[in-house]
């Protein structure tokens, strides 16, 4: 496995390659690019979002320290707490917040709005949902802007782990620990510890506290 690092310190990049970040938060920040990937230089264009070969970071992003990116990730007006590691073709979008020590697998969306605390778990091609009343147009037949509709939140709390497929509605909590099924399509509150499966989700049983087991 081929892997290249990049360091950044106050925005600067500390090596040859350029840092397709941008902008940085953190004081220090240590990613890389995996799966024989590369780390392609990158440059700002017009709309001051830096774009490389394999990412696509904007430069608004606030990443903590020792993120790892791996290729073809799309991110924006977000934030990535420290030690998180994102996979290939995730998108991130604004307002939204991932913490400390999650795993993000790839082909994930991740909506404005949703808020994922530290140690969280999301398997692959897991989707997020902002909004329960989707329109293309307004009622004039124009398309909708950021105006026509409200964003509607999900919070998923400390190591829950959602598992591949899974969908999650809006307006929603996912409880400390609790575990989603594969495929499952969750439309309401799971309860924290609470292993919920199916579609529409419902909890089948309940794991111990970790401090129990």
């Amino acid at each position: 496995m081929k892997k290249m690092d990049f360091h950044v310190r106050n925005g600067r990049t500390l090596d040859k390659h350029k840092s397709p970040l941008g902008l940085l938060k953190a004081n220090e920040l240590s990613a890389r690019t995996e799966n024989n990937g590369v780390l392609a230089s990158a440059s700002n264009d017009s709309s001051g979002q830096a774009r490389g070969s394999f990412c696509c970071i904007a430069p608004d992003v606030k990443v903590g320290n020792n993120v790892r990116f791996s290729k073809f990730v799309n991110l924006y007006g977000c934030e990535v707490g420290d030690d998180t590691k994102v996979g290939a073709f995730v998108e991130v979008q604004k307002n939204a917040k991932v913490g400390k020590r999650c795993k993000i697998s790839s082909h994930t969306f991740i909506c404005e709005g949703v808020t994922i605390e530290d140690e969280v778990f999301i398997g692959h091609n897991v989707t997020f949902v902002n909004d329960t009343f989707p329109r293309a147009t307004t009622m004039a037949g124009s398309l909708q802007t950021e105006a026509d509709w409200k964003v509607e939140t999900t919070l998923v709390k400390k190591g829950a782990s959602i598992g591949s497929g899974a969908t999650i509605l809006a307006n929603l909590v996912i409880g400390e620990y609790a575990l989603i099924g594969a495929g499952a399509v969750v439309t309401k509150d799971v309860p924290a510890h609470a292993v919920v499966a199916g579609n529409p989700g419902k909890v089948v049983r309940y794991f111990e506290p970790r401090e129990q087991q």
